[in-house]
């Protein structure tokens, strides 16, 4: 009988790796939880750098604890130090501190293309960050993206002009990308009642625009939509893929995850990230 084979003698799978930079949900729908899901569907071994810790359930949120900027800056060591990052997320910021750290540990640690999620306005129109926040989330964190991915509020806000047309729309992606992102994704409108499909416009960096659209699912199980919709733009270019493909699968992925209601929770559910799975297939 030959010896056993040792660590480095061993064949081993190998995962393409992204990495999420965001806050962390208790109930697990949002946040880091549902990028480190869809991560995991897209076959993308994910890692994350904690921004803040949220209590909350289905119900609602309770309390937030923001991590300090030190703790911050040694995941980013940490990370940078061992692992082979292909591209990266944010997610919650939170806070002006917390902005500057994570836009100054992103020019050092080079973690690849970087897909900003804004978290700066909810799907119902409700502000997040302070106004000096939102200032410096504007400067210093826009210009890293590789692809920006603001809902239809947020879009409306960091484009400063009212969306009320495709045209519109197209003004405001252009907006977004004077002000530093090489590749838009704005969220068309929808809430309850919407009737129609739920349209999405790409804006590339060449100038040339690709919408995609899903009919609008009427649901309460929407918690991380938006997260995992910027989680798989990541993973797809983790991989190596194009934003176009990107923003594809994430679109069906996201479609799929919202249709397929999961009974998990009791009032504003999680979206059902096997269900998506499938339609990456």
């Amino acid at each position: 009988m030959g010896p056993s084979k040792t660590m480095e003698d061993k064949e081993m799978t190998q995962y393409v790796q992204a990495l999420t930079i965001a806050g962390h949900d208790s109930d697990g729908s949002a946040g880091m939880p549902a990028d480190l899901h869809a991560f995991f569907i897209d076959q993308v071994y994910g890692m994350g750098i904690m921004t803040a810790v949220v209590s909350g359930n289905s119900y609602g949120i309770t309390q937030q604890q923001l991590m300090p900027t030190d703790f911050i800056k040694e995941q980013f060591k940490v990370l940078a130090a061992d692992f082979e990052i292909k591209a990266a997320k944010t997610g919650m910021l939170g806070t002006i501190d917390i902005i500057n750290t994570v836009a100054d540990c992103y020019d050092l640690q080079h973690f690849g293309k970087l897909v900003v999620d804004p978290v700066i306005i909810t799907k119902h129109g409700v502000m997040l960050l302070e106004q000096a926040a939102y200032e410096a989330f504007r400067e210093k964190i826009v210009p890293l993206a590789e692809v920006i991915t603001p809902n239809f509020f947020e879009a409306q806000k960091l484009a400063e002009m009212e969306i009320k047309t495709d045209a519109d729309m197209v003004t405001a992606a252009h907006r977004l990308q004077d002000l530093g992102a090489k590749n838009v994704v704005i969220k068309g409108q929808h809430e309850a009642g919407w009737t129609g499909p739920v349209k999405d416009l790409l804006l590339k960096a060449d100038g040339s625009q690709q919408w995609f659209a899903e009919e609008y699912v009427e649901t309460t199980h929407i918690n991380g939509t938006g997260d995992t919709y910027s989680a798989i733009i990541a993973a797809e270019l983790a991989k190596g893929n194009d934003v176009e493909t990107a923003v594809q699968k994430a679109k069906r992925v996201v479609h799929a995850a919202i249709a397929n209601e999961i009974a998990v929770g009791h009032k504003f559910g999680p979206i059902n990230h096997w269900a998506g799975q499938n339609a990456l297939k």
